[in-house]
């Protein structure tokens, strides 16, 4: 089942954002600095797990078993990304049971052409508006708790402009979608417009050096916004910290960059669980000593 903690918060008027993660070491971090939920990028799961750019090269096979790993180890509901739905109609029916058996709280599927690509890059057609439209329906005929939401994502706006992005989100809202998504928005009055022109829920996305405006949270609420995902945030911060890291030890051989802060080791192990399985370890040699 879904969680249903997402789907309670923004029906409560409450603002989520949720930062990007890629791999379990984040989905770590995240539940020790605390979130509301996480985004399981479709970008940068693909990067990380198979070293493929986003151009629609993973399969439903390769992302679900990402997408499942992450819902397990996260304490935060899961947003994630589905690109096109994997195939037609039936594939997609097929993505939508895998997502919810995963305990994806949230799926996002987009109206670009298959092989999809990255939402920040150019050169991204998409299908015919009413093809998208059946594609939500049948996302909403197929799951089977209300608290899956469903998020449908436009990318009209690099290729077509933004009115008919703007025509698009709002006939994929008025099928049903949770969730709105206009990719690749350029400006903050953009952005404004479209909250102001498109009804149900808006999410924005923001990307470092992507082509969309860094707007914080508290500006994202007031233009209109009901959540955020920062998808590249930690994948991007950890490739600049990786990049310092690997310089300095190749130029200077030392392994220990000055204007770097290593993270504990032994916090690294907490975070992953090693204390509690010493703890298991230990009450079991216990119970095992006892009955003998």
């Amino acid at each position: 089942m879904a969680d249903p903690r997402l789907k309670q918060l923004l029906d409560g008027g409450r603002f989520d954002a949720a930062p990007g993660v890629y791999d379990l070491i984040g989905v770590h971090l995240a539940n020790d600095v605390g979130f509301d939920a996480v985004y399981a990028s479709g970008y940068w799961m693909t990067t990380s797990a198979l070293g493929l750019p986003d151009l629609g090269l993973a399969t439903y096979s390769e992302m679900i078993d990402r997408v499942a790993r992450i819902a397990e180890f996260s304490e935060a509901p899961v947003i994630a990304d589905a690109d096109t739905g994997y195939g037609g109609l039936v594939n997609l029916h097929r993505t939508v049971r895998g997502y919810e058996r995963a305990g994806i709280c949230g799926f996002q599927i987009e109206d670009q052409v298959f092989p999809k690509k990255c939402g920040h890059t150019p050169d991204r057609p998409v299908i015919a508006l009413e093809e998208m439209v059946q594609k939500i329906k049948v996302v909403l005929d197929t799951r089977t708790d209300e608290n899956f939401l469903v998020v449908a994502r436009t990318d009209a706006r690099t290729d077509f402009g933004l009115n008919n992005a703007i025509e698009r989100a709002n006939a994929y809202a008025r099928a049903g979608a949770d969730l709105i998504f206009v990719e690749a928005l350029t400006s903050e009055e953009e952005m404004a417009r479209a909250c102001r022109e498109i009804p149900g829920r808006l999410i924005a996305n923001i990307a470092p050096t992507g082509v969309t405006p860094e707007l914080d949270v508290a500006r994202l609420e007031e233009i209109g916004y009901a959540a955020a995902i920062f998808p590249a945030l930690t994948a991007m911060t950890a490739m600049t910290t990786m990049e310092k890291a690997l310089r300095h030890l190749k130029d200077s051989g030392n392994g220990t960059h000055p204007d770097l802060e290593t993270f504990d080791f032994k916090r690294a192990c907490r975070l992953f669980g090693f204390d509690d399985y010493r703890e298991l370890q230990t009450r079991w040699e216990r119970l095992d000593s006892t009955e003998k």
